[in-house]
């Protein structure tokens, strides 16, 4: 009970001062009483999900969190849950869950123990746990979770990770300190796929089979490829398609090693207005399936399978029982149908109904600086956290989806959580902003002044702060991109909310973050 009162202390002082504090209430929970992270775990009376993976982690599990808090379980029907509800009435689930994104040991004791009674006792039906994949062999022998979702695995932080190989060595040896969890993982990205199929766990895919942007599009992207040979046999592997970086559909043409098949598969994907799509479920993967049962299997049907998986499982298809359902979010950016649908399978693989996930996700508004939006002096500001290559590139698409003119504001650092080294912005596709830039000038009188605001679809300025701002400079020099540096990210808003043009994008790496979000909150 002290290490409980003394986290609650000092969280509490730390948010009374304007800091987080969440990570210092978790270390001196810890040091009180190395256990605690233990005894606490053990109280969740349902399910334990971690979620894990190089981009899409707190999304993911805050979204998830949202999902199953919004289910209702009725008295009697579980007996741990009659002291709660003694009228017979539904309850909504208690979760414990990391939002603010503190995914490191420090941040998950935070976590529980912020969530804990003064008495010692936690009152939670689930939890969802955000964990960085190197903090998994720390956190993990505190605790054995059902579930463990795996986004995606990009090259990230190459000071502190390494190379991808010494990420996924971790998380394998992570997941055999759970060998009852079952694995939810991205079947479209050959590194998570391969670590979770011969992990000698049980595995959940999810994935978006059909092709998405045309190969047209793909030409105008120069992305780099981080899984390009199989983890298997070290041939190079044949791609189908891709959807970003190593993400699409592929197979090995030297072994066995191929894509497989698809649990959760969204489709018929439409990003003109939100995103918008449908997601079909083979429901023996789900413990409510029997209340879902639905046979595809007339000839309309049939054709669908057929054209969307490429050929590929059609008799699987056609045996299996399978149920559609339509998703829409008013969200922007193609790696988000990646969030969701990972959290949707999570919940469903677990036997949750999700029958209000739409509402859920309408609801749901992207906090710490994911997609977050800001009102400020007429300007609409989206702060989101952009902290290598692959996640980078998919935040300049989810930029140039939006087609009304627009400011960007891009933040680097280089302290120690972010990774000392900062070679990784010369592998980001920055050039597709200098696209935008020249086809404006290209369009317009091109002897406006640059600060001038230019009407019409494009770029009307590009601002770089932080404390790497000179490198960030240089870099947008190199693709001939014009943009201005402001090293006080504070003076850099306050610019561009005076003289932009009333649409800011807000780009920041990790540990610019927090700070960035405070500002803007403040100014709000």
């Amino acid at each position: 009970m002290i290490a409980i009162w003394a986290a609650k202390i000092i969280s509490t002082a730390c948010r009374l001062s304007g800091k987080q504090g969440v990570t210092f209430a978790g270390k001196v929970a810890l040091r009180i009483d190395p256990n605690i992270l233990r005894d606490l775990a053990g109280q969740v009376r349902e399910k334990i999900f971690v979620v894990c993976g190089t981009n899409g982690k707190t999304t993911t599990n805050n979204l998830l969190c949202s999902a199953i808090e919004q289910e209702t379980s009725i008295s009697g029907e579980h007996g741990q849950q009659q002291s709660r509800n003694l009228v017979n009435e539904p309850v909504h689930n208690k979760v414990v869950c990391n939002h603010t994104g503190s995914n490191m040991l420090a941040g998950v004791v935070a976590a529980f123990v912020l969530a804990a009674k003064n008495n010692g006792t936690l009152d939670a039906d689930y939890a969802c746990i955000e964990i960085d994949e190197a903090s998994t062999l720390r956190v993990l022998p505190h605790m054995k979770p059902d579930y463990m979702v795996l986004t995606n695995l990009f090259r990230d932080q190459l000071d502190r990770y390494g190379e991808i190989d010494i990420t996924m060595d971790m998380l394998n040896r992570a997941m055999q300190m759970a060998p009852d969890m079952k694995i939810i993982v991205n079947a479209d990205d050959a590194l998570s796929a391969y670590l979770a199929m011969e992990s000698g766990h049980t595995y959940i895919t999810y994935g978006i089979t059909e092709r998405v942007f045309s190969e047209e599009e793909q030409g105008e992207q120069h992305e780099i490829r981080e899984g390009r040979f199989c983890k298997k046999c070290g041939a190079r592997l044949d791609y189908e398609f891709y959807h970003y970086s190593q993400i699409g559909k592929y197979n090995c043409p030297n072994c066995d090693f191929t894509r497989p098949a698809v649990d959760y598969e969204a489709f018929d994907i439409d990003m003109s207005e939100g995103l918008s799509f449908e997601v079909l479920e083979k429901l023996e993967n789900c413990q409510v399936a029997e209340e879902k049962s639905v046979v595809k299997n007339d000839r309309e049907e049939t054709d669908r399978f057929e054209k969307t998986d490429g050929g590929n499982r059609k008799s699987d298809r056609n045996v299996h029982q399978y149920e559609s359902r339509h998703i829409f979010a008013n969200y922007h950016g193609f790696y988000n149908i990646y969030n969701i649908l990972a959290a949707y399978a999570a919940g469903r693989s677990a036997g949750l109904g999700l029958e209000d996930f739409e509402e859920v996700l309408t609801a749901f508004h992207p906090q710490n600086g994911r997609m977050e939006h800001f009102h400020i002096k007429n300007t609409d500001v989206i702060l989101n956290l952009a902290k290598n290559p692959a996640g980078f590139n998919q935040n300049i698409s989810a930029v140039m989806e939006d087609k009304k003119e627009k400011d960007i504001i891009i933040v680097i650092n280089d302290n120690a959580q972010d990774g000392t080294d900062i070679s990784w912005l010369w592998d980001v596709d920055f050039d597709r902003f200098g696209a935008h830039v020249r086809q404006v000038n290209a369009d317009f009188n091109e002897q406006k002044p640059a600060n001038q605001t230019i009407m019409g679809e494009g770029i009307h300025s590009i601002t770089v702060s932080g404390i790497r701002c000179q490198d960030m400079r240089l870099r947008m020099k190199y693709v001939d991109i014009p943009c201005e540096m402001v090293g006080d990210v504070k003076k850099a808003i306050e610019a561009r909310l005076a003289d932009g043009c009333g649409n800011l994008y807000v780009l920041v790496n990790y540990t610019a973050l927090y700070s960035t979000r405070n500002i803007l909150a403040g100014m709000e």
